[in-house]
């Protein structure tokens, strides 16, 4: 399986961007996709998560009511979609994937960065 991240790029404040995530490979052993991101100086933080049998998602705070992560099952693709962006969400941004009996996320895709900026 792998993982195929695009989207990123610079936005001004209170701007959008949609992040994409495409899964190619033998895709039916994931069961879910998420977002992560690594900003400077920081640890990585789960920012979004979504599960492949149901649309049961799961949010950071920080980002809640802002984000919003879906899937489309037919391509195998999860989009992040941004919205309001500050600048403290500049960040690398990571797909990953979660294996079918597995607890913790263990495919990543390459990071897209994410700079918000004016």
């Amino acid at each position: 399986v792998q993982l195929q991240a695009s989207g990123g790029g610079l936005v001004q404040p209170g701007g959008s961007l949609r992040l994409s995530c495409a899964a190619s490979g033998r895709t039916g052993i994931i069961s879910a996709m998420g977002w992560f991101r690594r900003a400077p100086g920081k640890e990585r933080e789960l920012v979004a998560r979504i599960l492949r049998s149901t649309p049961n998602t799961y949010y950071a705070d920080s980002v809640k009511g802002r984000f919003n992560i879906s899937r489309d099952k037919t391509r195998n693709t999860v989009f992040l979609q941004m919205n309001s962006l500050e600048p403290e969400d500049t960040a690398v941004y990571f797909c990953a994937a979660r294996f079918l009996g597995a607890t913790d996320f263990g495919l990543w895709g390459q990071g897209t960065l994410v700079t918000v900026s004016s």
